[in-house]
């Protein structure tokens, strides 16, 4: 096979391992959600409760994420059906979303990629220093509730 042919070839297979992943992740994340009732915990977490449990910058970002960021995303992370996904949830663990994709997406906004929850807005008034409490926030729980 030429060398332009196997390029090709490479692509077609490229984009059809893509097309695959999104088809199969669209599915599940429609079963995911499913049945729950808009409003209502999208995930049943293990809470944490603070400052108990939580580091003294977890026990901050609690605060930044309760004030800023539960009415899209829930109490502790668990997402509100039918508004916000949850965070805590192994499509957030740190080797797919890093701290700095969640940095830009409260700076920049999102566009929805794995929930059918639209696309996010950029979170005004938010700076990275409280972003990053909130994150880390967020990764205590996560790593309470197994996601590492």
């Amino acid at each position: 096979m030429n060398s332009p042919m196997r390029y090709v070839v490479a692509v077609a297979v490229i984009a059809l391992i893509a097309a695959a992943n999104w088809f199969v992740g669209e599915k599940l994340d429609e079963a995911e959600t499913a049945g729950i009732l808009p409003g209502k915990p999208v995930t049943a977490i293990a809470h944490v409760e603070a400052p108990h449990t939580l580091s003294a910058q977890g026990h901050l970002g609690a605060k930044i994420f309760e004030a800023r960021c539960v009415s899209c995303h829930g109490v502790n992370g668990e997402g509100v059906a039918g508004v916000g996904p949850p965070l805590v949830h192994a499509y957030y663990q740190p080797d797919s979303h890093s701290d700095e994709t969640f940095q830009r997406a409260v700076a920049q906004g999102v566009r929805q990629h794995h929930w059918q929850f639209g696309d996010m807005p950029p979170v005004e008034g938010l700076t990275p220093g409280d972003a990053t409490l909130a994150i880390a926030y967020i990764r205590e729980v996560q790593h309470a509730n197994g996601i590492r």
